[in-house]
């Protein structure tokens, strides 16, 4: 199983794109479905792949529902494996080795008007320092033909090039695109100890496809999935720059900063190889943001309720808002899930609250529940002076934000007679 899984059944545009704003128009006039460039200006030989890692399709690849899906991504978490690494001979990944190297011939996007240039934004950073590998998403303005600007968030493998620049170190990475599912989903994972991902992502794709994850290691000693579509050498160098302005997750522009320089060293592909060009603000990226959490929010819901689905929303933008399905079996049970699940994602600032007959994924009997169900002087929890998210451009200057939670379950005992829906 590989990234080219999820392309099947997905629409296939012959006619000539270029990277720069067309592959947003054309993918958004499509309605957000699925699509795969095959005639690109720039790149000549490479294919883009947009809007195809999403929740539907994932379920669909994996032969699970929904709900299923979560309960595995918490399995993985909580059962890490070694992958298996084979030889290069063995690696799709090492199939094209481009020279010389030239990041402007591969498809990386320009997707918004107000972005600063092209982005890899589903490229994924595999790095290795002091004994510590780590494996994440970090955006890459496109600088030149071996150079990119990569916004580091402060998390682990910030850190970890902070105490590199300290020492006067360069750190040593692979930048993977188009990796297995398995893959992408255990790299948007996040932990407070140095759990390393790809031992997730091994975990994850022996369950969901019964056979090890292959690796194969670079010539500069990291290894990266065998069957990715690209895998380059690099190194995140002591040098800074510019990045941003950036349409991020929220639909609103990231302001520009001093980022890392990462240079890069060589660059290999599968034959006509597939890029991942996610769009910022789309459906993926709400996939991205969103799934890795839900098992964290359900874990920290059951130990209250019995929760039986979580929900990250396209409009909270997969990281703001949540709808949780329970199972109450109390009166009460539907405020302490709400309690529960800000704790469990303390960058959510709404979380509705809904029983087991609820879509928790259609809006609109999300809200024909609250409508129906929901009384707001008796059923709604708002908290103040709350830690916000980074992500959301409405906090205070302090970082301080408010916090809604809406129980739309049915009281105990209550005839469900009137409360059933007949459409």
């Amino acid at each position: 199983m590989a990234f080219r899984d999820l392309l099947h059944g997905v629409d296939c545009d012959d006619n000539a794109v270029s990277v720069n704003l067309e592959m947003f128009d054309r993918a958004s006039a499509s309605g957000g479905k699925g699509v795969v460039f095959s005639d690109i200006i720039e790149s000549p030989g490479h294919r883009a792949a947009l809007d195809v890692l999403v929740r539907d399709r994932l379920c669909e690849v994996f032969s699970v529902s929904p709900g299923e899906l979560i309960d595995v991504l918490a399995w993985g978490m909580a059962n890490p494996e070694s992958p298996l690494v084979v030889d290069a001979a063995d690696a799709e990944v090492l199939q094209c080795r481009q020279e010389p190297i030239d990041l402007q011939k591969i498809p990386i996007p320009k997707h918004y008007q107000e972005d600063a240039g092209r982005y890899q934004s589903a490229s994924v950073i595999i790095a290795e320092y002091d004994g510590i590998r780590n494996m994440s998403y970090h955006r890459q303005l496109l600088r030149g033909k071996r150079h990119c600007v990569a916004r580091f968030v402060p998390r682990h493998l910030r850190t970890m090039y902070e105490k590199a620049r300290a020492n006067g170190d360069e750190v040593p990475i692979a930048v993977v695109n188009g990796a297995d599912a398995t893959v992408l989903l255990a790299a948007a994972m996040s932990f407070n100890e140095d759990l390393d991902e790809l031992t997730v992502a091994a975990a994850l794709h022996n369950r969901l496809h019964g056979k090890p994850l292959r690796m194969v290691q670079l010539p500069n000693g990291i290894a990266v999935p065998a069957d990715s579509e690209y895998a380059m050498e690099a190194r995140i160098t002591l040098e800074l720059d510019d990045e941003g302005p950036y349409v991020d997750i929220t639909g609103t522009v990231d302001e520009v900063r001093q980022e890392p320089v990462i240079e890069y060293d060589s660059v290999y592909h599968r034959t006509e190889p597939v890029f991942h060009a996610l769009i910022s603000a789309g459906v993926e990226h709400r996939t991205l943001m969103g799934m890795p959490r839900a098992p964290t929010i359900k874990a920290a819901v059951s130990k209250v309720v019995n929760c039986t689905d979580v929900y990250l929303t396209e409009g909270g933008c997969g990281w703001l808002s949540s709808v949780v399905q329970i199972k109450p079996q109390h009166d009460g049970d539907g405020i302490k899930a709400i309690h529960a699940a800000l704790d469990g994602h303390r960058s959510m600032k709404q979380v509705i609250v809904v029983d087991e007959d609820i879509d928790i994924a259609n809006p609109i009997r999300v809200e024909w529940a609250l409508m129906t169900r929901w009384q707001p002087d008796t059923d709604t929890v708002i908290l103040t002076g709350q830690k916000g998210s980074s992500l959301d451009p409405s906090r205070d200057e302090d970082g301080s934000t408010s916090k809604i939670g809406m129980d739309a379950t049915l009281p105990i005992g209550v005839d469900r007679g009137p409360f059933e829906s007949v459409l």
